[in-house]
């Protein structure tokens, strides 16, 4: 049997064999449900068998979808190493540099800053912004789609990077201007530990634990009111009365937009928002771009 398998199919399969369940596969994938059964069907027709046992409670792989997986998901591994190979070498030959981003390092001017002095350094060289959601802490530096990126530490396998600083800010709890803690200038963090939390994807690793303060928490546990993927659903989620959130100041004018307010907060680190590159990544161009940002933020030496 011939089957013309594309790497959508094998994708949507195993998003869906790792969550056993339809409608988190589909937000992972940022598709619909009914798409997402639409296409399993699609695979399980050219397969010649179901890859799923289901049932009202519960999505199970079948004999054949157990057999499938561990293959669709090398495949999709090696066309992911592949992706990022290609992206490298394309950079490469046309002096380019990737800059991946989640949230923007905008703060008083420091982009434009850091531009102007790579760039006449390198007046050759192309940058190219590329934004990452929130799921991924590295922005792009972990699967290789980045060169370097601006970052909240800490990082994920911080042995596998090099950054340096671009600001250290103080982290404030934003909440809606409803909240009974509204009406006072400055929060203790002992006031927020039993309120409901905003928090990263699991996704984000010690970044998650990091914007949830699970340090100063004591080991009391954070409760989570919802988990949010971007600057748009933190909002929301705040409006709706959701939760609480940390963030850094530089980050508040994206989050007070009307219903929502921010306070300092007292008992907790300040922020340290970095650009960082593999350490294994030792071209020229990625060091004159960490060279020309520790010029912007005043740490060169």
């Amino acid at each position: 049997m011939v089957m013309d398998v594309h790497g959508r199919d094998l994708r949507y399969f195993a998003a869906v064999a790792e969550e056993l369940h339809f409608t988190r596969a589909a937000e992972r994938l940022y598709v619909s449900q009914p798409a997402l059964s639409k296409q399993i069907r699609m695979l399980e027709k050219q397969v010649g068998a179901a890859l799923f046992e289901r049932d009202r409670r519960e999505v199970r792989l079948s004999a054949v979808g157990a057999a499938l997986l561990p293959h669709a998901q090398r495949i999709l591994a090696e066309w992911e190493e592949a992706q990022a190979a290609v992206a490298r070498a394309v950079a490469d030959q046309a002096a380019a540099l990737v800059v991946g981003m989640s949230t923007s390092p905008g703060r008083g001017g420091v982009l434009p800053a850091i531009r102007s002095r790579f760039t006449a350094a390198r007046p050759d060289a192309r940058l190219r912004l590329r934004q990452v959601s929130w799921h991924d802490p590295t922005a792009g530096l972990a699967d290789g789609t980045c060169d370097v990126a601006f970052v909240w530490l800490p990082l994920p396998g911080p042995d596998r990077y090099r950054w340096v600083v671009v600001a250290e800010e103080p982290r404030l709890v934003a909440l809606p201007d409803t909240h009974p803690l509204a009406d006072r200038e400055r929060v203790d963090f002992t006031d927020l530990l039993d309120e409901p939390f905003l928090a990263l994807p699991d996704s984000a690793g010690p970044l998650r634990d990091y914007w949830l303060a699970t340090e100063e928490r004591g080991g009391r546990p954070a409760r989570i009111g919802a988990e949010v993927a971007s600057t748009e659903e933190t909002y929301e989620a705040l409006v709706a009365g959701l939760g609480v959130v940390l963030l850094a100041v530089g980050n508040s004018p994206l989050i007070t937009l009307g219903g929502v307010i921010t306070r300092t907060v007292r008992g907790i680190s300040p922020s340290r928002f970095a650009l960082a590159w593999r350490a294994d990544d030792r071209r020229p161009l990625v060091r004159e771009y960490a060279r020309a940002c520790e010029l912007a933020a005043g740490t060169a030496d």
